[in-house]
């Protein structure tokens, strides 16, 4: 007995093209997002810090780096795009809000809780691979 197999290919349905179109694109995104999560890390490495967290979850949400500098903790968040303005403008409200809460989840599990010393800063990376950091990024 023969099995009956989709079409896949050109002769494929709309909808299948699309789904797998969405599917490659959102593994490119993925990607693209952590590659851009690497060349941030080296450059705080770089830079003397240490990394103490990549891609750290609570409840409230997800924070791509976290370093420490003596007693100071920086949250980064990064963000890649064909240039440095449209990476940025990326960042919408909600996302800063999750940043915010899910950095609380993280001070109060360290010994000084909420007096821990922390920074909040964008790791920018361009089509070309360049990075630009906006320290102090989402201070209020």
């Amino acid at each position: 007995m023969k099995h009956w197999t989709p079409p896949s290919g050109p002769s494929a349905p709309a909808g299948d093209r699309s789904s797998d179109q969405r599917r490659r694109r959102g593994r490119r995104a993925h990607q693209a997002g952590a590659a851009a999560e690497l060349t941030v890390e080296r450059t705080y490495c770089d830079r003397g810090y240490r990394l103490a967290e990549r891609r750290w979850r609570g409840r409230s949400g997800e924070i791509d780096l976290i370093f420490r500098r003596g007693a100071q903790v920086i949250f980064v968040e990064v963000k890649c795009g064909p240039d440095f303005d449209r990476a940025l403008a990326q960042l919408g409200p909600g996302q800063i809000a999750r940043i915010g809460r899910a950095s609380c989840e993280y001070t109060d599990r360290h010994a000084q809780g909420s007096l821990t010393e922390v920074r909040f800063d964008v790791g920018l990376v361009d089509r070309r691979g360049a990075v630009r950091i906006i320290e102090n990024a989402l201070a209020a």
